[in-house]
């Protein structure tokens, strides 16, 4: 759930590039145009994505499987996906204005979780078949890496960055080592850090993705409840269909609000979306019965919820890839420490246990169920809380977004000036 971070639109960043084209000078976003760096990085995830089979396979047949090689190997594969992943959401944000881009970023959303289901859906079919004696699992490895490379082909080829399209810009762009690059960015860097509404988008996003990875106990939760696997995975299926289309959804919405009230209009959006969440986790956790015959109604609330708690994901500003690089990876190494407060919880706090080997039926099934409890108390502890926070948070963007972008208007025009009297 690393993409369902809360971000909103903050035109002040661009200011940061205004500065730079008034000056003569280039951002380091686009020293390389960023469709190359995001075919870069499709093409480093294949090599991690292979090899990491490769490495499983070979230590599974000597029945030594080594996880450090295997934890490498998966850090290797996300460096990768972070290479990627800025830089197609700089190129989305780019080729898109304020009056479609939420929309924009909606069917970003949309097909990515399409394509999460789909490529789910194949690995579980392809695992148990073989191929000319090569088990399934391992073809399915080797899949990943080749639509990475086509993926990475297709975008290097036919991707169009609009801020590096012209050849005589490319001769004017001055060379610089990788030292003055690196130095380059830790200044920008700098800059971005020091803006208000920046920091407020950091703060609210670490406590909106919280509980996105929170959730990865979510099918665990529903096993315990009773549901088969079929079941649970048709259950998280559907909530994750819903999550895309009520992306696509906030998206379309945000762009209107956006339009109406230019400075609160995508941040009422996603304080109402991340306000939803509170009372939807509330029902689907504390309230509805564990009970695996009540799956039509836990069906119903995930629907709903994931309609109405992902409006905020897709509200993204316009932004460099080193502004998306940023906020992602403040982001996502905070709520990466949102899964072990969920099992500290609930077997610390509210009494999960382990099923002991060799219980009856009947008191496995209470068992399960007690635990079900408990990993729903820790579940909801984990969501509610921080999105209260989240929402709180927001609430500041009120009084810093319209300051700081006005600033960043004037700057601009400061800057273009000072570029004319140059010339």
């Amino acid at each position: 759930m690393e993409d369902k971070e809360a971000t909103v639109v903050v035109a002040e960043v661009d200011v940061l590039e205004d500065r730079k084209v008034a000056s003569g000078g280039h951002g380091e976003c686009h020293t390389v145009a960023t469709n190359k760096v995001l075919g870069l990085g499709c093409l480093f995830d294949i090599e991690m994505t292979s090899g990491q089979g490769q490495q499983i396979f070979a230590n599974a047949k000597s029945k030594d499987l080594c996880k450090l090689e295997v934890a490498i190997s998966r850090g290797l594969n996300g460096i990768g996906l972070a290479i990627a992943t800025p830089a197609l959401q700089s190129l989305v944000a780019d080729s898109t204005d304020e009056s479609n881009r939420g929309l924009a970023f909606g069917w970003l959303q949309l097909t990515g979780n399409l394509g999460s289901i789909i490529g789910g859906l194949c690995s579980v079919l392809i695992a148990s078949t073989s191929f000319l004696g090569i088990p399934g699992w391992r073809i399915a490895f080797h899949l990943v890496g080749l639509i990475s490379v086509v993926v990475g082909i297709l975008v290097r080829l036919f991707a169009h960055d609009p801020h590096f399209s012209d050849d005589e810009d490319r001769a004017h762009i001055p060379h610089k080592s990788f030292l003055s690059e690196v130095k380059d960015l830790i200044k920008e860097s700098r800059e971005v850090i020091k803006i208000s509404s920046f920091q407020i988008i950091v703060a609210q996003g670490v406590f909106g993705s919280f509980p996105w990875s929170a959730l990865s106990f979510a099918p665990l939760w529903l096993e315990l409840i009773g549901f088969s696997h079929r079941k649970t995975a048709f259950l998280w299926t559907i909530f994750v269909i819903a999550q895309s289309l009520g992306g696509l959804f906030g998206g379309r919405m945000g762009d209107i609000l956006a339009k109406r009230l230019p400075n609160s209009g995508r941040i009422i959006l996603s304080q109402i979306s991340a306000g939803s969440t509170i009372p939807l986790a509330a029902i689907l956790l504390l309230v509805l019965p564990d009970n695996p015959s009540t799956a039509f109604t836990h069906g119903l609330v995930l629907v709903i919820m994931g309609l109405s708690t992902s409006w905020n994901a897709p509200a993204t500003n316009k932004s460099r890839t080193s502004i998306y690089a940023l906020d992602q990876s403040f982001e996502s190494i905070l709520s990466s420490f949102a899964p072990p407060l969920v099992g500290i919880l609930a077997q610390h706090v509210y009494g999960y246990k382990p099923t002991p080997v060799g219980l009856s039926d009947s008191q496995e099934t209470i068992t399960d169920r007690e635990n079900a409890a408990s990993l729903a108390k820790a579940l909801y502890t984990a969501t509610g809380i921080p999105m209260a926070i989240c929402r709180l948070v927001y609430s500041f963007l009120y009084y810093t977004y319209p300051r700081d972008k006005e600033r960043a208007r004037l700057d601009s025009c400061i800057g273009s000036e000072l570029q004319q009297r140059g010339r």
